[in-house]
């Protein structure tokens, strides 16, 4: 147990909230570094990852797509995304913040949140609303539309993302009944796997899958993007203690063996199954890792951090080809059985090794393990049940609108020439 106090689970998750006199020089200046380090992870981290394992004719479109959804969940996150979130809801407050922060009427250079500037908080809560529909574009890479790319990535974030988050984040029902989501495995890596798989199925699978072989076109633009992700990670995680203590510094050395032991889970079973260890392989167990260890970043030791991303790179190597080479889905990069199914399992085992018994800070008073098991679960069924309903209803409507997918000739001839009349290589 590497904490000394016994857990108090509103501040734990929602350390936010906690009532501060004054401002707290050095955790302010702790999450605006992790503010930064977590936009690294999408521009240019998750961008470069993304472009390099589509093909070449596909990597500029990979590149604006994230890049315009930063730009666009920024927007919304101002015009009222943040506040139904993190805004008092009055009596509806359960279920959904109020209008209160809607463009920030009130916010001064000395408003706070806890013990750190508003203005902090905003744009770090910001930068996760910015990766979540980005990691969705992995799944209908190289063949929709940038418009429809576009509106699905909005009224995403608005429709899932926001409730969703407000429930475990803002101080909902989720929040209420004691579900554990320290840095996001339900909120970001569950709810974006899940519309990842979606969007797969609704838009079908790219032409040639999975007879033709789709190799990543540069390998080295894939393992560059996720070394910034795996840095970016320490901020995305640690970042989440909202203080400059040892609780984040328990937070940032569980992430660090999380990916670590996902990694080389990953790269030893690829090498018993298929011979040889691949860079991708050992790059994506690290990222398995990662999105596994996140729920429980703020609450697991290192040995249960250890055993966290042992079994996900083992069940997300499991989940990846089962679902591209059993069910024959063409979730292009991958990001279900990554991401989702990452966050899920690290959801459960998040009940599990929060116990003191196991290494963990505690559970709430008179809370057993499989009592927080079960409200893990709960918050992930719910999760399940929002997400694909509403990117389902989402994706339907806008392809009987504008329409999701390129045409068959312009999927052949690349989005980069036909969306953008650019290409990422002169050469070619």
């Amino acid at each position: 147990m590497f904490y000394k106090f016994p857990l108090f689970l509103g501040l734990t998750v929602f350390p936010a909230l906690a009532s501060a006199d004054q401002l707290n020089q050095a955790n302010t200046a702790w999450i605006l570094t992790s503010t930064a380090l977590v936009l690294f992870m999408t521009i240019p981290g998750l961008s470069l990852f993304y472009a390099g394992l589509v093909r070449s004719k596909n990597v500029l479109s990979v590149l604006m797509q994230c890049f315009a959804i930063t730009c666009l969940v920024s927007m919304l996150w101002l015009a009222g995304v943040y506040s139904f979130i993190f805004a008092d809801g009055g009596s509806l407050q359960q279920y959904i913040g109020g209008t209160g922060k809607v463009f920030l009427p009130d916010l001064e250079t000395t408003s706070l949140t806890g013990d750190i500037p508003e203005s902090v908080y905003f744009m770090f809560q910001m930068t996760f609303a910015i990766i979540t529909p980005a990691l969705i574009v992995g799944a209908f890479a190289e063949r929709m539309k940038f418009s429809a790319m576009l509106w699905f990535s909005g009224l995403w974030l608005c429709v899932v993302y926001t409730p969703i988050c407000h429930w475990i984040w803002g101080g909902g029902w989720l929040a209420k009944l004691g579900a554990m989501d320290f840095a996001g495995g339900i909120v970001i890596h569950i709810n974006a796997g899940i519309a990842a798989l979606v969007a797969a199925l609704v838009l079908g699978k790219r032409k040639g899958f999975p007879t033709t072989a789709m190799p990543p076109h540069n390998m080295t633009m894939v393992v560059t993007g996720a070394g910034m992700l795996w840095v970016g990670w320490y901020g995305f995680n640690a970042g989440s203690a909202l203080t400059a203590d040892g609780r984040a510094g328990m937070a940032l050395l569980v992430t660090h063996i999380g990916a670590a032991s996902g990694a080389l889970t990953w790269m030893f079973i690829e090498w018993k199954r298929f011979n040889k260890p691949s860079v991708l392989g050992i790059v994506t167990g690290m990222v398995a890792g990662l999105g596994t260890i996140t729920p429980a970043s703020g609450f697991v030791g290192p040995v249960g951090a250890m055993f966290i991303g042992i079994v996900a790179g083992a069940i997300c190597f499991f989940a990846t080809q089962y679902v591209k080479r059993t069910l024959k889905i063409d979730d292009s990069l991958d990001v279900f059985p990554v991401h989702g199914v990452g966050g899920i399992t690290g959801s459960l085992l998040t009940g599990i090794f929060a116990a003191s018994s196991l290494g963990g800070i505690g559970l709430p008073e008179g809370v057993t393990i499989i009592h927080q098991v079960g409200i893990q679960a709960l918050a992930i069924v719910v999760t399940i049940l929002w997400s694909s309903f509403f990117s389902y209803l989402i994706l339907k409507c806008l392809d009987k609108l504008i329409g999701l997918r390129v045409t068959a000739d312009e999927e052949v001839q690349g989005l980069d020439q036909v969306l953008h009349e650019e290409t990422g290589y002169l050469d070619l």
